[in-house]
């Protein structure tokens, strides 16, 4: 994170935005302005209540959640099979694969995070649940799902291999 700035939301609150390096798994790396208030794991950062490795794991898993295409679905997918072949324009990876290996990566992460700690985490950082709303669904008392994100996000940086 090289630049963070608080801004005023015009009225419905405040935008914490700072800048990110989004890595696409090798193909190429841009630089994109995030909103860190949009996430719970955001929210917990820009307060101090959770560590910039903490938030980085955490948004890895997101990624590679999205990616993975884990999320509910709405409606059918609209869009075009993909092209024969391993690799798209550029050498890019093809769509199917990307989500295959991301979910293979996500699996990986979750199991590495150990048994009791994959729904908090799970909640947090790819449901975007608070962690009040996290606790009451898992039955939990108050400030019980905080302890437990923070070392579930510290077993996943070091799954990550984050300093």
């Amino acid at each position: 994170m090289s630049d963070t700035r608080l801004c005023d939301g015009g009225g419905n609150g405040r935008r914490i935005l700072a800048d990110r390096a989004l890595d696409d798994r090798g193909t190429h790396v841009r630089n994109v302005k995030v909103n860190l208030g949009e996430s719970p794991l955001g929210w917990l950062a820009a307060r101090g209540r959770i560590t910039n490795r903490q938030l980085d794991a955490g948004e890895q898993l997101r990624r590679d959640w999205t990616v993975a295409n884990l999320g509910p679905r709405t409606t059918m997918r609209w869009d075009a099979s993909p092209a024969s072949g391993r690799r798209g324009p550029g050498g890019a990876m093809d769509s199917t694969l990307a989500q295959i290996e991301a979910k293979r990566r996500f699996d990986a992460a979750i199991a590495a995070v150990g048994r009791g700690m994959e729904d908090v985490l799970w909640r947090v950082a790819c449901a975007g649940e608070g962690l009040e709303a996290t606790e009451k669904a898992l039955g939990w008392p108050t400030r019980a799902g905080k302890v437990v994100l923070c070392i579930a996000l510290d077993r996943l940086g070091d799954h990550y291999g984050m300093k």
